[in-house]
């Protein structure tokens, strides 16, 4: 079986089909509205990280294309089963695009399972429970939750939603605070493509151990008594 390619790829594939060219390189080529909901199991332990990335609509157009089998105008879940298994495939090549500390210890993950993808007004939205290596009590300590691509080839915004960053049987008493990133990354295609940027060569030495990326993220902060 051949390897699934990832989300960057995918991402190259889109810009070039769609023709876009110019100021509309500068990174990022993609763009995802995220939410969060941190799953804790029993002992107070933290389990996972269940995320729902809802991507822009020119990237929905492309890796949509083609999925319809039954040609009735309309994609369900279970045409997306493949796709949404494609998309998360690769995801621990670039870290999952997600660092979580308990207690100031970076976590490990293993590979994402339930991965579920939905197509609604034309934005495809990915969902999957990405399970923590070794579940970790957090008591006391903080869970920091930061979601973000090193590359800044895919740009990552929380949504403005209340359900935005939400815990699934948390001991009681925890609560969560969310602290948006102050800096300023361009939040459509349109946006990015009318505004300066560094260099396409600049992104391209970037590697997954870069901090560029950093600076745009939003974090997560889970504190419990």
């Amino acid at each position: 079986m051949p390897h699934a390619p990832c989300l960057h790829r995918l991402a190259l594939a889109a810009v070039s089909t769609l023709g876009l060219t110019g100021a509309a390189l500068a990174h990022p080529h993609v763009w995802i509205i995220s939410k969060v909901q941190i799953a804790y199991g029993s002992g107070g332990k933290v389990e996972g990280i269940r995320h729902a990335w809802t991507f822009d609509k020119s990237y929905s157009a492309f890796v949509t294309q083609g999925l319809d089998a039954n040609g009735d105008g309309k994609l369900t879940p279970e045409e997306l089963v493949a796709l949404a298994a494609e998309n998360t495939a690769n995801l621990a090549e670039f870290g999952y695009f997600t660092k979580l500390k308990v207690g100031g210890k970076d976590q490990a993950f293993v590979d994402p399972v339930e991965p579920r993808m939905a197509l609604e007004e034309g934005a495809l939205t990915l969902s999957f429970l990405l399970p923590l290596k070794n579940p970790i009590v957090q008591g006391k300590g903080v869970a920091a939750l930061e979601v973000y691509d090193p590359t800044y080839f895919v740009s990552f915004s929380l949504s403005d939603a209340a359900d935005v960053a939400t815990l699934k049987a948390a001991p009681t008493g925890c609560a969560v605070t969310v602290t948006r990133s102050k800096s300023d990354p361009a939040p459509t295609p349109q946006a990015n493509a009318a505004k300066p940027g560094l260099s396409e060569s600049f992104f391209e030495a970037l590697t997954n151990a870069s901090t560029y990326g950093a600076q745009f993220a939003n974090r997560i902060l889970v504190a419990c008594p």
